[in-house]
């Protein structure tokens, strides 16, 4: 994908052409997330169209929508060599970059991201911390000591377990 030119450099050059711009209803037929570019079959029975980009940049972030492989997306033509796909039917993943920070939503959970820290990393510790928790005892009638009992340890655990299945 190094040598194809950018999406807005080939909207820039159809512009001073005399390309056509169309769109087909495409069947997703493979996905590559590391290219952001599917692979597609017409519905209309044409050829099958390879290296559809997902994105107009990979490389840097943006936003991204991965289709489900099977579903429907509307592919628009830059030119006879570059298409882009412009709308889905389905989707598997979303994914928005905007550095430093990191926005995904899969089927498995969302991640919310920041540099290195998550924020079910910081839900994690936080919960990890609180079920740690002890305290200092001060008795009118003087037993001093420290409580190293959580009484509500299994609330903590199940708010634990739901973290983890809702964030990834």
């Amino acid at each position: 994908m190094e040598n194809e030119p950018n999406i807005a450099g080939a909207i820039k050059k159809i512009s001073k052409s005399s390309d056509e711009v169309y769109a087909k209803v495409c069947e997703v037929l493979e996905v590559n997330n590391d290219d952001k570019t599917i692979d597609v079959k017409p519905i209309d029975d044409t050829a099958e169209i390879f290296n559809v980009r997902l994105q107009a940049e990979s490389e840097t972030g943006g936003l991204v929508l991965i289709p489900k492989v099977g579903s429907m997306v509307l592919v628009v033509f830059l030119n006879k060599n570059n298409a882009a796909v412009v709308n889905t039917s389905e989707i598997e993943k979303f994914s928005l970059v905007i550095s430093p920070c990191k926005f995904e939503v899969d089927n498995t959970g969302f991640l919310l991201q920041k540099e290195n820290e998550t924020l079910k990393k910081i839900m994690i510790d936080l919960v990890g911390a609180v079920k740690q928790m002890s305290f200092t005892l001060t008795t009118p009638d003087t037993i001093n000591g420290a409580t190293t009992l959580l009484n509500n340890i299994n609330q903590f655990i199940s708010i634990e377990t739901r973290i983890n299945q809702f964030l990834k």
